[in-house]
């Protein structure tokens, strides 16, 4: 899949070089990355390129996760490979479980919670169009996250549900 204008914008709002990243050094290799991960084609292709232990390493955020999620979330919304919608929702979940963050600011995960907010619309609509564990992964991410409010609340239900549903409808074939 090519890389989307969407992406290639958020990509390029961020200073990467200036963010720390899970590996130890700088973040500016993270771009790669993440056009290595959109463009693949088959799991060999990604070989390398892992966002692991780079936007999130033992439950730890580091100072590019807020603009690795913002990332992701365009990504998400430009309608990925499902090879790569499966990484990022992935890398996602994993990111939204994590309650420690390394280094300055020390506003990373309320960063990192606001980015994923201004997604919500691209995850719920993941999460409902989606397979069972797309869903669950989705409402897991809303609820960890902390997407507060009411009308999040009402799409965490449904998301529960869908992936109830879908998980049940799977097991009967």
């Amino acid at each position: 899949m090519a890389i989307g204008e969407l992406v290639r914008a958020e990509l390029a709002r961020h200073d990467w070089a200036s963010l720390r990243c899970g590996c130890g050094d700088d973040a500016e290799h993270l771009p790669l990355m993440f056009e290595t991960i959109l463009e693949a084609q088959t799991p060999r292709d990604m070989i390398g390129y892992t966002l692991e232990d780079h936007v999130e390493r033992n439950g730890a955020l580091f100072s590019c996760s807020p603009p690795a999620v913002a990332v992701i979330l365009a990504a998400l919304a430009s309608g990925p490979s499902p090879l790569a919608r499966g990484v990022l929702l992935q890398t996602l979940w994993f990111m939204s479980g994590c309650d420690l963050a390394l280094g300055p600011p020390d506003t990373i995960l309320a960063d990192c919670r606001a980015a994923a907010g201004q997604g919500f619309w691209v995850l719920a609509h993941l999460g409902l169009a989606g397979d069972a564990e797309e869903a669950e992964h989705v409402a897991d991410i809303c609820a960890s996250f902390g997407l507060g409010g009411e009308r999040y609340a009402d799409y965490q239900r449904l998301l529960r549900e869908r992936a109830v549903a879908k998980t049940k409808r799977r097991h009967r074939r």
